[in-house]
């Protein structure tokens, strides 16, 4: 089948492209990218005054199947993600049961094979359980096409048992997603810790539980020789340790989420648990932090920490309800936010959000070069759209965005060349 894709402002940052012109599909892959590419084609798409980018590779999502089918599916959460503009995700393996054996990956591969709706890579459990005492078998992990191992969810206290994952994971050439949480210095705590937390009557959280355990980390990896990428961080501090390592040629990479440039903690105080989240939003000082960090290039990666949940887990006191925020259908637009401030632009906007995760996770997305596959997004970057909860293609509403009005739309969604999303339109082509 030929497909294209005419008079668009195509970004690749595979190759710091940014120029109009026309996109060519065939058979699934990018066949050629010009101007005027004037060929007779079975579907053309006219795309003036749209952005082409890569679809976006997210990194961290909950898509909660097997166990928790009640909050999210494989299928409801692939749905979403193509709305949102997300052609892969590293699915996370913290289900019920956790993903730690040959059994556990194999079914949740059938799962997506059967019922995914785009690219769905695994991550599967550092340790047992999730448990955090003994350690899964990475080199069959690697084996099975497992491109990453993580208890996300938990922080894994053993430093000598996360010694022995960092060396086990670097001789079979396999990423270590580090949660980086010590939970004695987290324990019971609810929003960030400080004149927030105060106020609220509730325990607070405090940056030492994230920071020392991104520090503790870091060098377990650079003992061992392996690469290790540092999940959601949301503090200054975090940062500061990060680009210090960077710069002594640790093989380091973290990503942030949209949440934690978006709100700061004061956004908590009306006891929203949709702003409920782990780590908590931080103060404003973070949050510009973050975004100079994401200009910098100290964080390399936006991912969004989907995280859905029940009504029934997020509509109760706030100190009871659940963790987390869903994260795939708001994600670009509020990376836009970083545009429009001009903080980023487009290519550096879509190296955050596609080619810097894929990079990171070997896999070949992220790109728009001749020859590969065709995971295309077509972005409406002026359309202003509100946030509401009957909007939402996921099973779970707990968006943390709701009621906000955000800028930039996603048109169409493209997979090896097929259209699995067009606004104003549901389900797969």
């Amino acid at each position: 089948m030929r497909f294209l894709i005419k008079n668009s402002r195509i970004i690749d940052p595979s190759r710091n492209f940014d120029e109009p012109g026309d996109i060519l599909i065939e058979d699934g892959k990018v066949k050629d990218i010009g101007k005027n590419i004037n060929l007779e084609a079975d579907k053309i798409i006219e795309a003036s005054g749209k952005i082409a980018m890569p679809g976006l590779v997210d990194m961290h999502v909950h898509l909660r199947e097997p166990g928790r089918e009640d909050k999210e599916t494989v299928e409801s959460g692939t749905r979403a993600a193509a709305k949102g503009g997300v052609t892969s995700v590293l699915a996370m393996p913290n289900t019920e049961p956790a993903i730690d054996c040959a059994d556990s990956i194999e079914r949740i591969k059938r799962i997506s094979e059967e019922r995914a709706k785009i690219n769905v890579f695994i991550a599967a459990a550092i340790t047992k359980g999730r448990a955090g005492r003994e350690l899964t078998d990475i080199k069959k992990f690697k084996n099975l096409g497992v491109v990453a191992v993580t208890d996300d969810g938990s922080s894994v206290d053993d430093a000598s048992l996360m010694l022995q994952a960092f060396s086990a994971a670097g001789k079979e050439r396999i990423l270590v997603i580090c949660h980086c949480e010590d939970r004695k210095l987290s324990a019971a705590g609810q929003v960030n810790k400080g004149l927030t937390s105060t106020r609220m009557g509730l325990r607070g959280i405090c940056r030492e539980s994230e920071y020392s355990r991104v520090k503790r980390d870091i060098e377990l990896s650079a003992k061992a020789g392996s690469r290790v990428h540092i999940a959601h961080v949301s503090c200054r501090e975090s940062i500061e340790i990060i680009a210090k390592a960077k710069k002594k040629g640790i093989n380091v990479t973290a990503e942030t989420a949209p949440h934690y440039f978006s709100f700061n903690e004061n956004e908590v105080t009306g006891f929203d648990t949709n702003k409920k989240m782990n780590p908590p939003l931080r103060s404003q000082d973070d949050v510009l932090s973050l975004k100079q960090a994401l200009a910098e290039g100290v964080i390399d990666v936006v991912a969004s920490d989907h995280a859905p949940h029940t009504e029934n887990e997020k509509d109760v006191e706030f100190d009871k309800a659940a963790f987390g925020v869903t994260g795939l259908e708001t994600e670009l637009s509020a990376c836009i936010e970083l545009v429009e401030e001009g903080r980023l632009d487009w290519l550096k906007l879509s190296r955050l959000i596609a080619y810097n995760p894929a990079s990171i996770l070997g896999i070949n997305k992220g790109s728009l070069r001749p020859g590969s596959d065709a995971d295309i997004i077509l972005v409406d970057a002026d359309k202003k759209w509100q946030v509401a909860r009957g909007n939402f293609v996921s099973k779970s509403k707990n968006s943390c965005f709701i009621g906000s009005t955000l800028k930039g739309v996603v048109e169409y969604t493209i997979l090896d060349g097929r259209i699995i999303y067009e606004a104003g339109l549901q389900g797969k082509k």
